[in-house]
């Protein structure tokens, strides 16, 4: 005997047949709901990149649902009775299918957990467990320690699963290789890139929708090659771990001015969505170094930003709660700047950043760490803004994963929890790290004066104003002693250099 008939919510990130509330459903009895909103597309005007991946991967999955036995109820953006938001959505199909409950897997974020507790039929959501770390793990690795260090969470998950181990210890004797990591670029690199698709129908659809509803915002659609499906995102691991992998290590931190995509994986869309698993993507990675194919120091850099960084934020962002993303901790209130939204900026770095991401929806890890991350935090701007532009701008953005990475990791909003010191940096770091110094209309040597590298003044500014929170700090005592060598006047020159940039910055002007 069948019983009242049930939803199954299957969220745009959670595109997995191996899903929680998938395995508790019933094939014969349940509905599985799956819809476009507008709700989801303008709490903050995402990218129109990521919404056509979105849309196209749902709609495929929506296909794959079915043949394997699922029925799915999919609502796209343009139906007529599109009630644009999740709650609504599940409403109106309650009442189209006489259901009276709903079972979902627990979003990844606290804006739509709060949606479905206060749904208007009852929402049972079971726990995500396509993550490593439950947040009961989490917390129990968490509880008694005084600093939630990612480094020492990693070695537990490395000792979890076993990946590049042997025994007790780890493959090649040493836990991080994070110093065979951190070569600059040089001349006759040629990076592979990211593996291109050509779109097909169901994308090209979900294009010309996106172009047509949201085609004016930040961003572009065009020569749009991301995978939409389980079968390109595989193919695309396939194609890392052969043509990119084996160098990803050692120039994983470069940055080449016209190289987008330098030797990284561009996985992460496709991980964040569902439609590749962590444990997967990390053999495939620890099965290119058993086959001699890639070495340790590039695959363990690899596999710690998935079962080490990745699962250490998702448990920062549920174990500090909804209000993290309000933190601000520096109390850093100056308006995010134009040219974050238009690359328009005389900065080569940030220009190149920003432009990368108004046409890929992507920029490399350094790039959002030391460039547009480095100018927020060393310019004061609200940290706020600057998560939601991050939230708005990338295609693997979800705010479990994002806020962390800029609240904490970046702005260091959060006081600390994730970051032992501000990530910050003058310019040399960057000029070291790219050719994008090469054609600045700033000089990175020049120190102070018109002329001179913002990141160079702006980062003395930084010190400077925030010496009481920082100086007894041991990981920046040598920044403070260099900075106290100076002459008076010499400091003088540069925190006025730097005031002029900042007032520049108030003003509207160009940077």
């Amino acid at each position: 005997m069948v019983s009242d008939p049930r939803l199954i919510l299957v969220l745009g990130d959670q595109l997995s047949m191996d899903l929680s509330a998938l395995r508790e459903g019933n094939r014969e009895r349940d509905t599985i709901v799956m819809a476009e909103v507008q709700a989801e597309t303008d709490y903050v005007p995402h990218h129109p990149r990521k919404i056509a991946f979105l849309f196209a991967a749902m709609r495929k999955h929506a296909v794959a649902l079915r043949k394997d036995g699922w029925t799915v109820r999919y609502t796209p953006l343009d139906d007529v009775d599109n009630t644009h938001s999740i709650p609504g959505e599940l409403l109106r199909a309650a009442e189209a299918m006489g259901a009276t409950e709903a079972i979902a897997t627990e979003p990844g974020e606290f804006r739509l957990i709060a949606a479905l507790e206060d749904a208007p039929i009852p929402v049972h959501m079971f726990p995500d467990d396509r993550f490593l770390a439950s947040h009961a793990d989490f917390e129990a690795w968490a509880e008694g320690r005084k600093e939630l260090r990612m480094e020492w969470f990693y070695r537990d998950m490395r000792r979890k699963t076993g990946l590049l181990m042997d025994g007790d210890k780890p493959e090649g004797g040493k836990w991080n290789y994070d110093h065979d990591n951190r070569k600059p670029p040089k001349d006759g690199l040629n990076p592979p890139g990211p593996l291109r698709h050509a779109p097909d129908k169901i994308t090209e659809e979900a294009i010309d929708l996106v172009r047509a509803r949201f085609g004016n915002r930040y961003g572009s659609l065009d020569d749009f090659w991301f995978a939409t499906d389980r079968e390109g995102a595989l193919a695309s691991l396939a194609h890392f771990v052969k043509h990119s992998l084996p160098t990803f290590g050692d120039f994983q931190d470069a940055m080449v001015k016209g190289e987008p995509f330098m030797f990284h994986a561009l996985l992460s869309p496709y991980i964040n969505a569902g439609l590749l698993g962590w444990r997967e993507v990390c053999e495939a990675a620890e099965q290119a170094w058993k086959d001699g194919d890639a070495p340790l120091n590039a695959v363990e850099g690899f596999i710690r930003q998935i079962i080490g960084w990745r699962e250490y934020i998702r448990g920062i962002y549920f174990r500090e709660g909804p209000d993290y993303t309000t933190r601000n901790a520096l109390d850093h209130s100056r308006a995010l700047p134009e040219f974050y939204w238009t690359g328009d900026t005389d900065m080569a770095c940030v220009s190149e950043a920003v432009t990368t991401t108004m046409d890929q929806a992507y920029a490399h890890h350094i790039q959002r760490l030391m460039v547009t991350g480095n100018f927020a935090l060393l310019a004061g701007l609200d940290p706020h803004q600057v998560h939601e532009w991050y939230l708005v701008v990338y295609a693997d953005a979800y705010e479990w994963v994002e806020a962390p990475n800029v609240i904490g990791m970046s702005q260091f909003a959060d006081g600390g929890v994730v970051g032992s010191k501000p990530y910050v940096s003058g310019g040399n770091y960057i000029n070291k790290m790219s050719d994008y110094c090469k054609s600045c209309a700033y000089s990175v040597s020049q120190k102070v004066g018109d002329g001179a590298c913002p990141f160079n003044m702006l980062y003395w500014h930084f010190l400077d104003r925030h010496r009481d929170r920082f100086s007894d700090n041991p990981r920046m005592a040598q920044m403070y002693s260099t900075w106290d060598r100076m002459d008076e006047d010499r400091r003088a020159e540069v925190l006025e250099g730097a005031q002029k940039v900042l007032d520049r910055l108030d003003q509207g002007a160009r940077v």
